[in-house]
């Protein structure tokens, strides 16, 4: 039976998430990583149509049309097709990031469907195409088995546990995949090494960020193929970005080339 049509208020119950932050933690979970799914186009009509999400975390019953016109404008008349629009639902349905509600008006004619986002799961990821070899399990599930197989065995504590020092937002990210606090505190201690190394720790904002962008990197790398010491994998990243924000730096400072050269071989000499 399908819902009746009305204000996004009447749908608050169908919301997965207690906050709009929340939401945008696990929306970004999902992009990280199906992101490849997507073509730039309907990437742009999936976090629109998040954008019009947030009053509701999560719930959504904005026209199509509607949803077009904001992306038009947006980008000033460069938007993108209705097809576009219908084949990022399509995707984003079948992977689960959100599920599709038919709504219909008191004269049984069909109203705008309602989207409702779905959470990250925790224990596995989103199931794969229908495409997919039933059988096959990707590397990064066999990492989060191999977590939880830890935990089972051993006196490991869980993210609920973790130092106060670190960002919660960092904790909410990592959480998903690597739940239990030493591993989480771990990838933390990396990420103070490498801003210390290039001069970044002053600047506590970009190192967040940099880091968990860092990190997608990794969650992607481990969907495609092995990665035998991910806190290794992830430090590596991070500390490529954190040494081109360096000599960004350097370089707004009026430092040429050549003084890039002598920076790196003083700080890197052994």
């Amino acid at each position: 039976m399908n819902l009746k049509a009305g204000s996004i208020d009447q749908f608050e119950q169908f919301s997965q998430f207690t906050n709009l932050q929340e939401f945008n933690t696990h929306l970004e979970m999902w992009l990280a990583v199906h992101k490849d799914h997507f073509s730039k186009g309907e990437l742009v009509g999936l976090k629109r149509l998040a954008r019009f999400a947030a009053k509701i975390p999560g719930v959504s019953n904005a026209k199509i049309g509607t949803v077009l016109k904001a992306i038009h404008e947006e980008y000033s008349g460069n938007g993108i097709s209705r097809s576009t629009f219908k084949r990022m639902i399509a995707k984003a349905a079948e992977l689960g990031i959100f599920t599709v509600h038919e709504t219909e008006r008191k004269n049984g004619s069909q109203s705008s469907n309602l989207y409702v986002f779905n959470r990250f799961p925790k224990s596995e990821l989103p199931k794969e195409g229908k495409m997919a070899h039933p059988n096959k399990t990707s590397n990064l599930s066999k990492t989060i088995k191999n977590q939880k197989n830890t935990k089972r065995n051993g006196t490991e504590l869980d993210h609920t546990f973790i130092s106060d020092r670190i960002p919660k937002t960092f904790v909410e990210v990592l959480k998903y995949f690597f739940p239990e606090a030493k591993t989480i505190e771990e990838f933390w201690r990396m990420t103070k090494i490498a801003a210390y190394r290039n001069n970044r720790e002053q600047n506590q904002d970009q190192v967040l960020e940099t880091a968990i962008h860092s990190f997608k990197q990794l969650v992607r790398k481990m969907k495609s193929s092995s990665v035998a010491k991910p806190i290794a994998y992830f430090y590596g990243i991070l500390n490529k970005k954190m040494e081109e924000l360096y000599f960004e730096d350097l370089f707004e400072m009026g430092f040429t080339a050549v003084d890039e050269k002598f920076f790196m071989n003083f700080f890197y000499k052994k």
